[in-house]
Parts: C-alpha cells; sequence; structure tokens
C-alpha cells in the first residue's frame, strides 16, 4: 500500500489479499455518520474480519461490485492492474461480490478468494458476499446509489462490476456503468490522485 497510509496496517488475510486492518480491533457494522462520505461504514472481508471504510480516509477509492462467472468477470484483470499501477500514489480498491445478477456468484467466500487469487492474481481487499439492491442491500451501497444515479437518474445497479470512484474526502464523485472497463478510469483517477487530501 502507500506509504502515506501511516495509520492503516497492511497484512495478508488467509486469502493471501492485501487487506486493510486495524491493528486486530474489532469493527462494527455501521451506517455513515457523515451523509457525505463512505468513511462511517464497514463490511466484512471474505475472512471475515470487519473492516472499517474510515481507514481509507485520505485515500482515493474504487469500490466495484464483482462476479466471478459474469461476461465481464475479466474486468478483475483491470481492476488489479490499477490497483498497482497506483497504489503507492494512494488508490484504494475494494471488491464486493455479489450473486443478484443472473446468479454469477454462488460459491462461498473461501471460493470467491480461490478463484480471485488463482486467475486474476487479486491483492485488493475482495470483502464478504453483500446485496446491492433490494430491502437487504448493503447500507454502503444504499449510499452510494443515492450519492451517484445511474443512467436516467435510475439508483439501482443494474449488472456485476459498476464502479463507483471516491476522492481523497471520502465522497462519491463518479459512476461507471458496467461496459466500461477499468483501464478507462485512468484520467479521472489520476485527476483524483492529483487534489489534495
Amino acid at each position: 500500500m502507500c506509504q502515506a497510509i501511516a495509520q492503516l496496517s497492511l497484512r495478508r488475510g488467509r486469502s493471501g489479499h492485501d487487506i486493510l486492518g486495524h491493528g486486530g480491533e474489532t469493527v462494527r457494522n455501521s451506517k455513515s455518520e457523515s451523509a457525505g462520505d463512505i468513511y462511517g461504514f464497514s463490511a466484512p472481508l471474505l475472512d471475515g474480519r470487519l473492516i472499517d471504510l474510515s481507514a481509507c480516509r485520505g485515500h482515493v477509492v474504487l469500490i466495484v461490485n464483482t462476479a466471478s462467472r459474469c461476461g465481464f468477470t475479466p474486468q478483475y484483470a483491470g481492476l488489479e492492474q490499477l490497483y498497482r499501477t497506483y497504489k503507492e500514489r494512494g488508490l484504494v480498491v475494494l471488491g464486493f461480490p455479489c450473486n443478484q445478477f443472473g446468479k454469477q456468484e454462488p460459491g462461498s467466500e473461501d471460493a470467491i478468494s480461490v478463484f480471485c487469487k488463482q486467475n486474476y492474481g487479486v491483492s485488493f481487499s475482495v470483502f464478504s458476499k453483500i446485496e446491492v439492491n433490494g430491502p437487504g442491500a448493503h447500507p454502503l451501497y444504499q449510499f452510494l446509489k443515492q450519492s451517484r444515479r445511474g443512467f436516467f437518474g435510475i439508483g439501482r445497479i443494474s449488472w456485476n462490476f459498476t464502479k463507483f470512484l471516491v476522492d481523497r474526502k471520502g465522497r462519491v464523485v463518479a459512476r461507471f456503468a458496467t461496459v466500461r472497463k477499468p483501464e478507462t478510469l485512468v484520467t479521472a483517477i489520476e485527476r483524483l490522485l492529483g487534489e489534495p487530501a
């Protein structure tokens, strides 16, 4: 991770993924205390540890709902390339597997972890499966959808690999449709990385 992340502890989970940690603290899942940023949310990683998104404070964050059996699954490679290219400058990529679209993420957390590592060498943080639409949608995704609506003002996530870009202050500044490949986000990411925290 970026050396500027002094408050973050970077450790390897049993999955082999780079993960954000808090020196062993247990972080409780909560809704955002600040309506304008992502920092009040938390979610469990594939290995079950809860991660508070306040650990991403001061970084540019790319949040993506993912799936292992989707036609867009090869985007994992592009996400990993973005992460490896820009992590030292402060980019964090967060993957949230979801089985709501064509049941294309049916596996267990362990199966997802193995798949990501073996097929795409994923080293960015991947979380446990969540729902992104409907009454069971994770609070983070409720916030993301309210912050940046999709085409025609539709809030709901339409498919796997919808991408949200968050600035260094935790504000959602852009939403990109499934068909936008990760490599096409370089200009937007570089612009945000150039802004002060």
